[in-house]
Formats: structure tokens, sequence, C-alpha cells
């Protein structure tokens, strides 16, 4: 069963804090149409994503958002709840990006992250590389994102001694 949330708050989250095969279960964000279109014109204007008389006659029989904004959204998500907010330090990047449905007016997305490996680094010994797969759900569970992603973390200081 997910978690909802670590056993500390992200002001106080150190590469520590993250375990493998944890998995935890965050959200909710609601997207509309005036934002998927406003995302779309700026980004990705193909017909599905921005026309809605063209939209209602592609396959998707209406207008849908672009994996990329769907991306934005969980990742809105993710830095909220998941991410370090005092030891984050980078994403060497993002690997398995899906969309298997699509993101429409009006859908409530929430996420779910497990927790694939948390490693100290090699090279530095103050940080660790946490992996870690995302997945977006809508309000019908059905899957709209999945997404494999690393993420450098401090580790937690040494006390004074």
């Amino acid at each position: 069963m997910p978690l909802s949330s670590f056993a500390v708050p992200p002001d106080n989250r150190y590469f520590e804090d993250y375990t493998p095969g944890d998995v935890f279960e965050f959200g909710t964000i609601t997207v509309t149409e005036a934002q998927i279109i406003d995302f779309a014109t700026q980004f990705d204007p193909q017909d599905f994503h921005v026309h809605p008389e063209k939209a209602a006659l592609s396959r998707f029989g209406g207008i849908v958002a672009s994996g990329w904004h769907t991306v934005g959204l969980a990742m809105r998500l993710f830095v909220e709840h998941f991410v370090s907010h005092v030891a984050s330090l980078a994403s060497p990047g993002v690997d398995e990006v899906r969309w298997p449905n699509p993101v429409r007016p009006g859908d409530t997305l929430r996420v779910r992250i497990t927790v694939l490996e948390a490693r100290p680094s090699r090279s530095k010994p103050d940080r660790g590389v946490v992996r870690a797969k995302t997945e977006a759900i809508n309000q019908k569970d059905e899957l709209v994102l999945s997404m494999v992603g690393m993420s450098i973390i401090g580790r937690r200081p040494s006390a004074p001694r």
C-alpha cells in the first residue's frame, strides 16, 4: 500500500530518507481546457491540443493535453511532495517516458512514486543518486504518464562534535 508521506518533511529530507522499494502517492492537480490550449499554443501546437473543432474530429474526440504538459503537471507534484527542498542538487535525466492514456480537460491527477534505487555517489561522498519511477494517474485510475528519473540528493550533514 502506498504511503502518503515521508517520515521527515521535504525541508528536512536528505538522501538517507529515500529507501528503495518505498512507494508514495501524492496529489492532486486538476487541468482545465484553457491551460491545455495555452501550454500547447506555446510549446506543442498540434490541432488536437489547440483547436477544439479539429480535436473533435481527431482520434481523441476532443482536446487532450500535450504529453509534455502532462510531464509538467506530474513534475509539480513531484517537486512539492517528493524532492528534498534542502538537498536536491540536480537531475541528470529521465528515461522511459510513456503516455499510455491522454489527459483531458477537467482531469485530476495524482502521482505514485516508487523509489527504485538509492546509492551513494562513488565520486562525491556528500551526495547520492535516487532513481524513482513516477506515474501520473487520473481520477478514473487510468495511468496517463510513467517515467523513470534520477535525482542527485545531498546527504544529511553530520552533527558537530
